[in-house]
């Protein structure tokens, strides 16, 4: 398997890739005694303004977990009011990212979508595919565990044989193959657990936890993200020294 190059030691550029667990809609809006709908529609307007951060700063690939396997576990109404909210980001937010440059993915099991979102998530993907500014992709209907079955089963299903079966081989039937994998991960809004996210890809990744809730999450929260990442030294097995003499 192929790994992100070490940085090296301390201060290390801004990180390539970025992946993040949006996690404190539900829990911004009781705070304030509003509908959980209202802290979702909040978050994506945080979303908005760490995409653009990202692109600002350098950052290359933004991956963001969106909505997991279980998220269909929570109450009809949630889930209904959710999906309408994903068809209208899709809808209003892609010309945006494709005017800014952006490049638009979305990594899952799509077939548990309507069909309307299916189509604007194909629409989108197709006008945005040559953008190379940044590559923001978005977890929706995944599940890291899902990933690695499903890139078992399409080696399977390609005849290919247990001693063919190695771990550069699987990483080519992951979702995010060909991407980098991500050098930082945050999660908003307290937790400190991965929940089933990229778990093939975070193997080496520096992870970042914080207690601000997503719809506070801003730009500045984002460079705090990225001032304890460049702070730390990546040594992917190597010891400090060997680290030390590579940078």
């Amino acid at each position: 398997m192929k790994t992100s190059s070490p940085s090296g030691a301390h201060g290390a550029d801004v990180p390539r890739h970025i992946a993040i667990i949006m996690d404190g809609n539900g829990r911004w809006a009781k705070r304030r005694l509003m509908p959980r709908v209202a802290g979702h529609r909040k978050g994506v307007e945080a979303l908005r303004g760490v995409i653009r951060a990202c692109a600002e700063r350098g950052v290359s690939h933004l991956t963001v977990f969106a909505f997991s396997s279980e998220n269909w576990r929570r109450p009809q109404e949630e889930v209904t009011l959710l999906m309408e909210l994903f068809m209208r980001a899709l809808e209003n937010e892609v010309a945006k990212l494709h005017e800014n440059g952006i490049r638009f993915r979305v990594i899952g099991d799509l077939s548990g979508f309507s069909e309307r979102i299916q189509t604007l998530i194909h629409d989108a993907q197709s006008l945005t595919r040559n953008n190379t500014r940044l590559t923001f992709t978005v977890a929706a209907n995944y599940g890291g565990r899902w990933d690695v079955a499903q890139a078992v089963k399409k080696l399977v299903a390609a005849g290919a044989t247990a001693e063919e079966i190695d771990e550069d081989a699987l990483s080519r039937h992951l979702s995010m193959a060909g991407e980098p994998e991500p050098d930082l991960f945050i999660r908003t809004g307290g937790e400190q657990r991965i929940s089933n996210f990229l778990l093939w890809q975070l193997a080496y990744t520096e992870l970042y936890f914080t207690d601000a809730l997503w719809p506070d999450f801003d730009a500045k929260q984002l460079d705090a993200a990225i001032a304890s990442y460049r702070a730390r030294e990546r040594r992917f097995g190597r010891t400090s020294e060997q680290v030390q003499t590579v940078s």
